[in-house]
């Protein structure tokens, strides 16, 4: 197995509802006019709380500086796990859960802090550039690790970090976040580059427009939440969208598996997680990858989202269930 330590140097950054009429410009800009931009990575998510985005250095300079724009501090780096070579963001999607115990696991016990987006194409583990010789140390035994550089793999410098180097002693991680999972069922889905100008001005409306105060309230009291994500990197479109938000576009112009799988949600956090918390991912993909139920999972500013074949959601509410029990 390879890991891709992505090119790009990110930007983790929260819109304020109140304040997205002053970004529209620059986000309309990095989502449909790429030609336009420097940007090779882009995500933008809106959650009930805010909007947030992942964009690269040159996507993050289209962002007007503003009282409703709050940035993480650090600069991140994407990981990629690739199966048997091949481009990083084409590959097929291994899944969280998939990559639990190789990655997830062994950065959580390393006090490694991860930034979790799952894409219909890949999954991208978000480090900050500061940990990075301690995570290229931690992954280097189970992996073969290489750096894109302008688009091509090189061997990835060993970054020397074995001084004072102390394995750390496993430990069960029970989750200490509350859990909830709203009723919505949702599609993780792509299109075809070639066809986004067709539905922009309905991406648009989708990702700007339609979250009105009054629809926001009775979401909310039918126990629907306000969820969707935008993703455009390295050319890759990705989408996660509610079923009634998919019924808004033409049909044969989003891609679906040939089972139309759903997914439910799980969202993760009572109060805002921050950044400093290690484990958190890992609380949730370990019961999973244990119980052998795929995930999508979604690292937001404020909360946490895992998404779950519709199926699966009391197999997994039991097995994340049991493992909050252990702590007790």
């Amino acid at each position: 197995m390879e890991l891709h330590i992505l090119e790009h140097s990110l930007k983790v950054a929260s819109i304020a509802k109140e304040g997205i009429q002053l970004f529209t410009h620059g986000l309309i800009k990095l989502a449909f006019l790429r030609s336009r931009t420097g940007c090779k990575f882009f995500s933008l998510t809106e959650t009930p709380e805010d909007y947030t985005i992942i964009v690269d250095e040159e996507g993050f300079r289209e962002l007007p500086e503003s009282e409703f724009l709050s940035v993480a501090e650090a600069t991140w780096l994407a990981l990629n796990v690739v199966s048997g070579g091949g481009s990083n963001s084409g590959s097929q999607p291994i899944g969280v859960t998939k990559i639990a115990k190789s990655v997830i696991a062994p950065l959580a016990d390393h006090n490694i802090s991860v930034f979790m987006l799952s894409t219909y194409q890949t999954d991208f583990i978000l480090v900050r550039e500061r940990d990075l010789p301690l995570v290229m140390h931690t992954l280097a035994a189970e992996f073969t690790l290489l750096r894109v550089i302008n688009g091509e793999t090189v061997a990835a410098n060993s970054l020397a970090v074995t001084n004072g180097f102390v394995k750390p002693k496993l430990v069960q991680r029970p989750i200490i976040h509350p859990l909830s999972s709203p009723s919505n069922m949702f599609c993780v889905t792509s299109l075809d580059p070639e066809t986004l100008p067709s539905v922009a001005t309905l991406l648009m409306d989708v990702m700007f427009y339609s979250g009105g105060m009054k629809e926001s309230a009775v979401a909310e009291d039918s126990g629907h939440i306000r969820f969707f994500s935008f993703s455009l990197i390295e050319g890759y479109i990705s989408l996660v969208m509610d079923v009634q938000t998919q019924q808004r576009f033409p049909n044969n112009v989003l891609f679906t598996s040939a089972s139309g799988e759903l997914w439910k949600m799980v969202r993760i956090g009572g109060q805002p997680l921050g950044f400093d918390e290690c484990g958190i991912v890992a609380q949730i993909s370990e019961p999973l990858a244990a119980a052998d139920i795929p995930a999508y999972y979604i690292s937001t500013f404020k909360f946490d989202h895992a998404l779950v074949p519709e199926e699966n959601i009391q197999s997994v509410i039991s097995a994340l269930q049991t493992s909050s029990d252990q702590r007790k």
